[in-house]
């Protein structure tokens, strides 16, 4: 189940609620004020990965160590002439 942020028109206060996509918009009531003026808001996702850099790891590099092809290019993912 996904967790979906809300924002009371009441208090403007932000709340998360552990809910099913179908119920999303159903009416949800405020932790801090008790107002049902609720809107659900529109969240953006993070992305956690490890290390200093700021890119995507590339997975198909031959520097990457241990990723494989994806095709059979290399020649060792059984599809060599023989």
């Amino acid at each position: 189940m996904p967790i979906y942020e809300y924002r009371c028109e009441s208090c403007s206060g932000k709340f998360e609620v552990l809910t099913r996509f179908a119920e999303r918009d159903a009416t949800q009531v405020c932790p801090s004020c008790e107002s049902i003026k609720t809107k659900v808001l529109i969240s953006s996702f993070a992305f956690a990965g490890t290390g200093g850099s700021s890119e995507a790891p590339d997975f198909g590099s031959a520097e990457g160590g241990g990723g494989g092809c994806c095709g059979g290019s290399c020649g060792s993912c059984g599809s060599s002439p023989n």
